[in-house]
């Protein structure tokens, strides 16, 4: 039987026995989806526009999920005795991380929850199942790339310092990728760089399976990039703190 699943509910336990932990994945894109969306009627009372902000808050909140569990989580842990004593296990540490993402994954899953009853029963927000189920999909894939930056993180630096470094990249990421204001208002140096950038290429996928029109290819191509990139600094970082600690 394989250890990931027993891994993955010990990492669940563990986060939901820490109340604020747990809350602050879950409440804090239903928050921002409060103050953005909700209470902006020109944005909820507009299906369309509604559609959009709904789609990027709930990217937001996989965003959120992944880079804080991942990043502060893997720091923690990385502090932590019983970690090392688990690694010297012979079950190896893949199980320990396959763990950690599956916990990542599942707190991702249930952020998503909140925010949509919010655009469901707050806005005008509109969508077919099978566009929630594509968005769902597309949300997923969309977190990779994330998931491998907050282990990159983790794996790099202490929990003082992953912390706020978490909160340093992933709000600006936020904010000049679209996720919060749509690139549309941006000036023209901003939706440059924003075009660039992790999160823009991540809206765009996430919108296209809401509204069924599908991606653009630059934003595939960029997202696949960046998953390329990051991908690689996390295995680099995983295999230096490897080396450093435990040969």
């Amino acid at each position: 039987m394989s250890t990931i699943p027993l891994y993955t509910r010990y990492q669940f336990r563990e986060t939901m026995r820490i109340p604020m932990a747990a809350l602050g994945t879950l409440a804090f894109p239903t928050l921002f989806m409060l103050l953005f969306v909700v209470s902006n009627r020109s944005v909820s009372g507009d299906a369309a526009a509604a559609t959009e902000a709904a789609g990027q808050m709930s990217l937001f909140a996989v965003i959120s999920a992944f880079v804080f569990n991942l990043g502060a989580g893997v720091a923690e842990d990385r502090a932590k005795a019983w970690h090392a004593y688990l690694r010297t296990l012979p079950v190896g540490p893949m199980a320990q991380l396959g763990g950690r993402l599956c916990n990542a994954l599942c707190f991702a899953l249930l952020s998503l929850v909140p925010v949509g009853l919010a655009a469901m029963l707050l806005t005008e927000a509109e969508a077919s199942v099978v566009e929630v189920g594509t968005t769902l999909f597309a949300l997923v894939l969309a977190g990779i790339p994330f998931a491998f930056l907050g282990l990159a993180v983790g794996y790099s630096m202490p929990l003082k310092a992953a912390i706020p470094t978490v909160q340093l990249i992933l709000f600006p990421l936020a904010f000049a990728g679209g996720l919060f204001l749509p690139p549309s208002l941006f000036p023209g140096w901003l939706d440059a760089i924003s075009n660039a950038l992790p999160t823009r290429a991540a809206r765009e996928l996430v919108l296209g399976a809401l509204t069924g029109g599908g991606p653009p290819l630059t934003a595939l191509l960029i997202a696949v990039g960046w998953a390329v990139v990051l991908g690689a600094l996390a295995v680099f970082t995983f295999r230096r703190d490897e080396g450093r600690r435990f040969r």
